[in-house]
């Protein structure tokens, strides 16, 4: 599924987010100290390979919401935008760090000039945000932040289920329906 808002394609997909090539920059789910992990941090870090690793110490420790770009490395990507989404239940208030991390996300490639970028569902995974809540969240901070847009065309939703695929495409319609 997709939709145009203020000129901002954005669309929702089940697939990997390693293997976005026609992205300019993917997001990483990262933790605190921008290490490997487990997860999406886990597998940009292995696509990527470890200058990665090395790039991002300089970076770390991230606050809740914030958002820092890197080189892609070994990904087919240009960019790497890292953000630390919230713990659920711990890191409040949990739906502001999530859209933070969204708009701060979008806004940091349109300062590089970036054309597209695509997201994981940051902080659904160990970090226990409820999916559907997560999706809601991140549509509204995606077609909000739309309209501030100078570069940025394209941003595409990468999930990792159909269960997740659902709840971001209902949340989709319905900020589209409300723009």
């Amino acid at each position: 599924m997709e939709r145009i808002v203020d000129g901002v394609t954005v669309e929702c997909l089940v697939g990997d987010i390693t293997m976005q090539a026609d992205f300019d920059a993917v997001v990483n789910a990262a933790n605190a100290e921008l290490l490997p992990g487990g997860g999406v941090a886990g597998a940009i870090h292995r696509a990527a390979g470890p200058g990665l690793a090395e790039e991002c110490r300089g970076l770390a420790p991230l606050k809740p919401g914030q958002a820092v770009i890197t080189g892609a490395y070994d990904l087919p990507n240009r960019h790497v935008i890292h953000v630390l989404g919230p713990r659920y239940g711990l890191d409040e208030p949990s739906a502001e760090f999530l859209a933070s991390c969204y708009r701060n996300a979008l806004w940091l490639a349109d300062e590089r000039g970036l054309v597209s970028v695509a997201f994981p569902a940051i902080s659904t995974g160990v970090f226990g945000y409820p999916m559907e809540e997560a999706a809601d969240v991140a549509l509204a901070a995606v077609v909000s932040a739309a309209s501030t847009l100078r570069s940025v065309r394209r941003v595409r939703f990468v999930l990792r289920d159909e269960a997740a695929l659902r709840f971001h495409e209902r949340a989709l319609e319905d900020e589209w329906t409300q723009y």
